[in-house]
């Protein structure tokens, strides 16, 4: 499939490169995170926080919110699920990467997803971007045998377990976590019981 790069306008319904925010002690400090052989998230990383740009980002990038910055590292060449927030998402590329993309706008009324609608974009290391609620999005790619490793900021407690058993009809039972509503693939190897929606290729980069 192309691959676009986020300075395209292709990119332009998905979200926008960050250029207000100084990474570069976040980028530093992404050295010390792990890349494991599969892939791991961890929602909110004290040695990602404890920099200024925590604040930065706080104040400027999501008006005094509480937020969490955290980490997803790893190995990674399929789109495997695709997932969306009520909330934008800022990724920082401490690598190079690939991000598989979506509209929500394009889920059919029973919650099912067509994957040939998603589109792929390169994000160079040292790059950040703002993807905004309405796009679909899951892990990233990795761009090189090395792996990938990407700084996620979000509302605080995005992600974290439920508080509440979901398992209606509709939207809400594909609500996984907290601000996280999920459509998997049959092939993605999610656990069992996730709420599955793909249909189409489970496309590999």
């Amino acid at each position: 499939m192309k691959i676009w790069d986020v300075t395209d306008k292709a990119f332009q319904s998905y979200g926008k490169v960050v250029t207000d925010v100084d990474f570069s002690e976040l980028l530093e400090r992404m050295e010390q995170t792990p890349v494991p052989e599969d892939v791991v998230y961890v929602a909110a990383e004290p040695i990602l926080e404890e920099l200024p740009v925590f604040e930065e980002l706080t104040d400027i990038t999501y008006g005094e919110l509480p937020i969490q910055v955290g980490y997803c590292n790893g190995h990674n060449r399929k789109l495997n699920a695709l997932e969306y927030h009520r909330s934008s998402e800022v990724d920082v590329a401490a690598t190079d990467l690939i991000l598989l993309l979506g509209h929500e706008w394009d889920i059919a009324e029973d919650f099912t997803y067509d994957t040939s609608l998603v589109e792929a974009f390169r994000v160079p290391a040292g790059t950040a971007v703002e993807l905004y609620a309405t796009t679909l999005h899951y892990a990233p790619c990795q761009a090189q045998e090395t792996g990938f490793r990407c700084a996620i900021i979000l509302p605080r407690d995005t992600n974290l377990p439920l508080e509440f058993k979901h398992d209606a009809a509709g939207e809400d039972g594909h609500l996984t976590a907290r601000n996280k509503w999920l459509l998997g693939h049959p092939e993605g190897g999610l656990p069992e019981g996730s709420p599955m929606g793909l249909t189409g290729e489970n496309i590999e980069i």
